[in-house]
Order: C-alpha cells, then structure tokens, then sequence
C-alpha cells in the first residue's frame, strides 16, 4: 500500500520539527472513512478497502514513503506566550499533491508522544475525534476553509481524562499545517535564517497565484507580501465564521493557519440563541474568545505574526514597524468587505449598504429575543416567498417590530427586483438549515462511545448536505428549548 507522497517540509532543516514516528496501538479499527475526500485527493479506494487499511491509519504501519514529523511551533494562548509547543500527539506523516497541483498535509492526531508533549500521553479519545471529523466536514460543506477528515481509527485503547473513555485517532488532511506560532517560535529565537526560510516556504506553497499588486506588498522584502496574503486569508475566513454563526472557541496563535483554514475543533459550537457575547471555553472566564471578539482577536494574532516578522519586513526598525502597521490596519477594511458580501448573500440583497443595514438591524433584533441564529436566516427563504410564520414565531416578545423589519426588508426586495437586480438566489446556498448543533453533537458523540455509531453518521449526512430538507431529518433542524441551551464546553485532549 502506498500514498504518492512528496514531502517538501521534511526537506527543511531540522530544528523545524522532530522527526518520530508514531506509537503503535493495540488493535485499531476504522469507524469511518470519507471516501468523497480520498477521491477529491486522487486517492484509490483499494488502499482503503485493503484489510491492513487500519494498521496505515493509526500509524501501526507507515505508508512507503512517509516521513512521520512532529512540527515545531510556539503560541499565544488566552494572551500569553508559550514559546515552545508543537505536536505534542501527532504526527505528519507526509504530502501528497492532487491533477491541479494543490498540496496537502496528511496528518495523524492521537497518534503518540513526542519531544513537545509536555508530559501529555499523546493520545485523542474518540468522542474528540468525531467531533473534529463531523465539525470539520460540515465546515466545507458550509463553503468555510477548513482542514479536513479523511478517517477515525479507534484503537482499542483506553485513554483517561475526565474518566475512561475509548481512544482513537484522526487522519486529517490540511493545506498545511503552517501557523503563526510556527513564525513565533523561530521570532522568539531570533532565527532570522529559519524565518526566511519560512516566508518563502509559505508563498511558494500557499500564495505563488497571488499577484503583487499593492503599493506595500510590491515592495523589496517578501515577508511583507506573505503578511499581506495571510491578512486577506484570515479576514474572509473570519467573515465566514460570523456569517454562520460559529464559534472557535480558542484563538490562540497556534491555532491560527497561514493559509486560512479553519484548525482544531476543540472547545467549538455554533450558536443556538443569538449572543454576541457567547464563549463555549470553560476557561475562557473573561469571554476574550466570544463569538463577537474573533474579528478582532483576528487581528491581534496577525500582530503576533507581524511581530515575529520584523526582521524582514524592512531595511530598519523604523521601516518594518511602519510596513506592519499599515498592513495590520488594512484588517478592519478587509474583513468588512467580506462580511458585507457575505451578509448580502443571506438576505438575498445586491446593495452592499442596504445588506449591512438590514443585517445590523437584524441581529438587534435577534440578540434581543435570544432567537435562534441559523433558524432566523433560515426562515428568510421563505419569508421572500410570503411565508412568514417561521421567522415571525422566532420573535414572540416584539412581534410587531420584526413585522417591521421583515416589511423593510420586502420593500428592499422589491426595489431591486424592479430595477432588474435580484440577490435571492444566493440564499438558498447561504442559509444552512442543517449544522452540528451542540445538543446533537453531544448526543451523537455519547452513543459513538458506548459503540452505537449510527446516529453519528446520521447528523454527517445531513451536514454533509446542510442546504437541503430532508423530511426524515427534521429532528435535526429543529432548534433546542432554552432549557436545552447547552452550556457544556468541549476540550480535544
């Protein structure tokens, strides 16, 4: 069995990474595959279906021509900085390229210590391993940048955290696995040569397409041009992530890509009632990671990342500060313009100004009511249609102002359809009806556990599809009571 592997990170130097493989386990199994992704990479469905499949998954065999790495970075966590992190329970294990020349990082997680597991046993529970697969996945569907899951393998290992729980590991699948703090470890060292390596590694992978065509990033240094690039990448991811209602949980620099892929479900959710000030960390006290904070967390992770690069974003001190500090304010600008289209998209609306107003005003609205966020978009397909008894319900303490509302709204509508413009079609693959809600991923993890792994697959496929009603999965659409508002925070340790 072999992948078509060609690792260009295992080429750098070696203080970028430990080179270890990962530590076999007693008797893996595979509890789910994603047969779509495998073909989408130009994978054979043979190596999978191979009876040794589970022994190449979970590390207990490497694949010829894997390279198994734990990488090295740093990171600010919760504001604070820890200078050495890295993979402390996994290992990448190598790249693969696909027909139209994107390369991917395929990665184990759960798979085993390393030299930056800080006394951690390496290893990932299962229910963690399906949420990262189920959250992931329902992500792409949803159009988000995101790392991806190609299989969970149980290990027939026990692993103790809160209590005994059964062990697993995830295969992931990542544009790379390239992140601020990877910028930050070598920063801290004044690695000025690793750094230089590192910015022409993340261009020539991540950014080659992109033109030079700003007054900042046609300038002489390219660490000036990567940090503009990851700045757009980061402000419409964020803009994604807002759109949605979803929340990370925790935007450490560690876990904040290059590339722009959303990475490491841990403490993750999406919204259920609308609060801006929500956080699904239980050690998050001060709400520093709460849904409405993540744009501007954002920025303050690409600070870091700016920071780390000042020794080659100009020819002085005076000039590298000068060009991070406009590049870092150009944020702000960038994010809105993404949130703007994509807020254009959900309401149907081509006015740009008209879709921020009307978005603006609904949220209020919504925060207002605790209604339900992705209902409330939802609902908005049919609202254009006339059917208003959905979106109406959701708003019981002031019916007659979101009457109001969704009689502005109409009228908007009505102007751009007579002057021969129409955004509606855009709602209908802008509106999910079906996402990974708390209590059901809950559920679903709880059953997967104790061995029953149907309801899993069941939410997979409605996420997987998350635009389309299904009549037989309407239970998963349906939003929880308020005493079902789930206050439990999740870890991926």
């Amino acid at each position: 069995m072999s992948l078509p592997f060609d690792n260009s990170y295992a080429r750098l130097p070696a203080r970028f990474y430990e080179r270890i493989a990962p530590t076999p386990v007693k008797s893996p199994r595979v509890v789910a595959f994603n047969k779509t992704l495998a073909l989408d990479l130009g994978l054979s469905l043979e190596l999978f279906e191979d009876a040794r499949a589970a022994e190449y998954l979970s590390g207990n065999v490497l694949w010829p021509g894997s390279e198994p790495l734990a990488l090295a970075y740093a990171g600010h966590q919760f504001g604070g900085f820890s200078p050495k992190l890295g993979d402390g329970r996994a290992h990448l294990l190598g790249e693969i390229s696909t027909e139209d020349g994107q390369r991917y990082d395929i990665q184990l997680k759960g798979s085993g210590p390393t030299a930056f597991s800080r006394g951690g046993d390496g290893r990932a529970a299962l229910g963690p391993v399906l949420r990262e697969y189920l959250v992931s996945e329902s992500m792409h569907a949803l159009g988000v940048p995101t790392t991806r899951a190609l299989a969970a393998v149980t290990t027939g290992e026990p692993v103790h955290r809160d209590t005994v729980r059964p062990g697993a590991i995830l295969t992931r699948v990542a544009g790379s696995h390239l992140r601020v703090g990877t910028f930050e470890y070598f920063g801290d060292r004044g690695d000025t040569d690793a750094l230089k390596i590192l910015v022409d590694y993340a261009l020539t992978r991540h950014f080659s397409t992109i033109s030079r065509d700003s007054e900042t990033s046609q300038s002489p240094f390219p660490a000036a041009h990567l940090l503009d690039c990851v700045i757009t990448a980061q402000a419409q991811l964020i803009a994604h992530w807002m759109g949605l209602g979803f929340v990370h949980g925790v935007m450490n620099t560690d876990n904040c890509t290059i590339s722009g892929e959303t990475i490491d479900y841990g403490p993750c959710a999406f919204l259920d009632a609308f609060d801006p000030s929500r956080t699904f960390s239980s050690i998050d006290r001060g709400g520093r990671y709460a849904f409405a904070q993540q744009p501007m967390i954002a920025q303050w992770n690409l600070a870091r990342l700016a920071e780390a690069l000042l020794p080659l974003l100009g020819s002085d001190e005076s000039q590298a500060v000068s060009t991070a500090t406009d590049l870092l304010h150009q944020f702000p600008e960038r994010y809105d313009a993404y949130r703007t289209e994509i807020s254009a998209r959900k309401l149907g609306v081509t006015s740009k100004e008209q879709a921020n107003i009307l978005d603006r005003e609904l949220n209020t609205l919504m925060a207002a009511e605790k209604a339900d966020f992705t209902c409330a978009y939802y609902s908005l397909r049919k609202a254009v249609r006339g059917d208003s008894e959905q979106f109406l319900t959701l708003f019981p303490k002031e019916p007659h102002r979101a009457q109001a509302w969704l009689d502005r709204y109409r009228d908007e509508q009505k102007r751009e359809s007579a002057s021969g413009r129409s955004g509606l079609e855009t709602m209908n693959t802008s509106n999910p009806l079906y996402i990974p809600r708390n209590l059901l991923v809950e559920d679903v993890l709880e059953s997967a556990e104790e061995g029953e792994l149907e309801p899993f697959f069941r939410l997979l496929s409605a996420v997987q599809a998350p635009y389309i009603e299904v009549a037989e999965l309407a239970d998963l659409a349906r939003p929880p009571g308020a005493e079902q508002w789930s206050h439990v925070t999740f870890c991926g340790t």
